[in-house]
């Protein structure tokens, strides 16, 4: 592909109004563009235009089968793209929205197809960041919007990235702040069951936890996708779950258990060169070479530096790299969910030992 890409700089909606209605134009005509969210940039387009939903699938290199998230700016938007509303929808939305959540629900006609991979559901958030409400606004459209990356590789956390991946293949890369919360949607899916009652299931955590549903809403199920690698064929409602993503060019390792057995396990399996990826307290025990991506108690701050840690260990020119597994409560789940695809699954239990001091 060999776009001419232009950069439109808005980093709020007072002084970069030019650049959010030069960028909704652009998507009103049929255009893709990426733009920023709270979470990771997005690959924008028409939600409603399967012309433009194709140029995302082909910017992206993204199978046809991976479903895409719609973006809303206000509520009342929500309704033409589904068949109905449950209760459940409104109490989320009144928790949660505008923010990083995504709710899936059966879709209206009026979605076509190619936003939803094919399947009878839709896939809606309305994001928090302001330029991105700002932009959907201007676009007088709902936004097809996957991470604004090439497929299977770190999702982009700031418009640099986008620039390094999609650089004359989109029309226009917004130019704003750094995504805040760093990894992607929580996505529930609130489709009914047989018993025609709304059946909630996370499908893919995020800084919206399983902890904050379950308040929401009671229980709320775990989708097998979630901690598992789903079998060759599975069809699957959310983005994130069927393929391998968010990789380095590095071999990636995950390893279980607590600092000094991962220490150990470092001195007796990584090889000169290879990378450590842990946290801080266990910069100490890791030798070099070694990144930190937080505290082992701050999951929030593990997952806005995730992304841009993993792309700097393809800056490194890192063959293979070793990452410390977070602990799966909290936004912790969505760290260590983003991390067993990074690693293609590969997953070691590092023989616990009592913590030494360094």
């Amino acid at each position: 592909m060999d776009k001419k890409t232009i950069l439109l700089k808005a980093y709020d909606c007072d002084s970069g109004r030019e650049a959010i209605e030069a960028a909704g134009r652009i998507l009103r005509e049929g255009g893709i563009a990426a733009i920023p969210t709270e979470t990771v940039y997005g690959l924008a387009g028409n939600a409603l235009d399967p012309a433009a939903t194709a140029k995302i699938y082909e910017a992206k290199g993204r199978p046809s089968d991976n479903p895409l998230i719609v973006h809303i700016a206000a509520w009342e938007e929500l309704a033409p793209l589904v068949r109905r509303v449950p209760r459940e929808a409104e109490l989320l939305a009144a928790a949660f929205w505008p923010g990083p959540l995504t709710m899936i629900l059966p879709k209206a006609p009026l979605v076509p197809d190619t936003t939803s991979g094919g399947l009878d559901t839709v896939a809606v958030r309305m994001p928090r960041d302001p330029v991105a409400r700002g932009i959907i606004r201007a676009a007088g459209v709902p936004l097809a919007a996957p991470s604004a990356n090439r497929s299977g590789s770190p999702s982009p956390t700031t418009w640099r990235h986008c620039v390094d991946d999609l650089w004359g293949r989109v029309d226009a890369i917004v130019e704003s702040h750094d995504c805040q919360v760093g990894v992607e949607s929580t996505v529930i899916s609130l489709c009914p069951g047989p018993d025609g009652k709304t059946q909630p299931r996370l499908l893919r955590p995020g800084a919206v936890t399983l902890e904050q549903l379950r308040e929401a809403l009671g229980e709320v199920a775990v989708d097998r996708g979630v901690l598992e690698r789903l079998p060759e064929g599975a069809v699957v409602h959310s983005p994130g779950m069927k393929y391998k993503h968010y990789a380095p060019a590095a071999d990636v390792i995950l390893v279980k258990g607590n600092s000094a057995a991962y220490g150990e396990y470092l001195k007796e399996h990584r090889a000169p060169g290879e990378y450590a990826m842990c946290f801080e307290e266990d910069l100490p025990l890791a030798g070099e070479p070694a990144l930190s991506y937080g505290a082992a108690a701050d999951h929030a701050a593990q997952a806005a530096r995730l992304f841009d840690l993993l792309r700097e260990l393809d800056r490194l020119g890192a063959k293979r790299v070793y990452v410390h597994a977070p602990q799966v409560d909290g936004v912790g789940l969505a760290v260590y969910n983003r991390l067993i695809r990074a690693a293609g699954f590969q997953i070691v239990e590092a023989e616990e030992k009592t913590e030494i001091q360094p």
